[in-house]
């Protein structure tokens, strides 16, 4: 078969991604206005509109209550990137696991190579309460979706050639015989809609992993489903923080926005996407795996 009549894996798993979104998290109430819209604001419920015609057959039914949306988020975000970075052995080779965190506690993120000193930490605050004032939750980190690489035996190291040995290179990370914990190498945080508040908790929760690690700094992404330029423009605006935003549908965002009379939100999004500061979800696998 030729390859060129192949439809690429990303493509075929972002419709796939859509189509779960559109069976669970992206419904339309019986008023007409989608589960990411606010239903206060006309201009995001006709931009939600536009991206849900776009991308085809929606769901009518009651709005899932703000938990449930987003928890069904990260798990269907979760699924893309399992499928998708997954296909990138050959770029980034290594042992790969990627997850929704589950328990939202510092010991949870403890539990890699960069972060596990704050198992330490989160101990000797139970014990002071003043030490647990004077901390407040700086420590406490919080993503929904991590990707992270197991450490490599020696065997695996040396495979082509002896690289190491019991002399040299005895505290590298990637070393098991040095790092028992798994390595953190991206955090990803998952927004269904943005309020202010969302997007400064996603910048809190960025700058808490960068202050907080010791060793190498994960990529820290958050994935939106945001229709309203100006508040996507709170989050991916800026740096110095998260890495980059990845929006759930970018391509049909624009086409809608392109098509529309909102030339303010058109000029915010290129002003975005020009900046590098906005991107779609299927590019996230690729950036990834640098």
């Amino acid at each position: 078969m030729d390859n060129a009549a192949l439809s690429p894996i990303f493509i075929e798993a972002r419709k796939r991604f859509h189509a779960a979104l559109l069976q669970s998290v992206l419904r339309t109430s019986a008023s007409g206005i989608p589960s990411n819209a606010d239903g206060d604001s006309k201009a995001s419920v006709a931009i939600a509109k536009g991206i849900l015609d776009l991308l085809g057959t929606e769901t009518t039914g009651k709005r899932l209550a703000g938990q449930t949306s987003g928890r069904k988020f990260e798990t269907l975000c979760e699924a893309f990137l399992n499928e998708t970075f997954g296909e990138l052995g050959h770029l980034r080779p290594g042992r790969w696991e990627v997850k929704c965190i589950g328990a939202r506690s510092a010991a949870t993120i403890a539990q890699f190579e960069q972060y596990s000193h704050l198992i330490a930490l989160q101990v000797a605050a139970k014990r002071d309460r003043a030490l647990a004032a004077a901390l407040q939750s700086d420590y406490t980190i919080t993503p929904d979706i991590v990707i992270a690489r197991a450490p490599e035996d020696d065997a695996a190291i040396n495979a082509a050639k002896i690289l190491v040995g019991d002399s040299v290179a005895t505290r590298a990370s990637l070393r098991q015989s040095y790092n028992s914990h798994p390595i953190l190498h991206a955090s990803i945080s998952c927004k269904w809609t943005l309020r202010s508040d969302r997007a400064q908790n996603a910048r809190s929760e960025a700058l808490n992993l960068i202050r907080n690690r010791k060793g190498r700094l994960p990529h820290i992404g958050v994935v939106i489903g945001e229709p309203l330029p100006s508040r996507i423009a709170s989050l991916a605006l800026g740096t110095g923080d998260i890495d980059c935003v990845y929006h759930f549908a970018l391509y049909e965002l624009y086409q809608t926005i392109e098509s529309s009379s909102y030339e303010d939100a058109k000029e915010l999004l290129d002003i975005m996407i020009d900046g590098k500061r906005l991107k779609d979800i299927s590019d996230l696998p690729l950036d990834l795996a640098v």
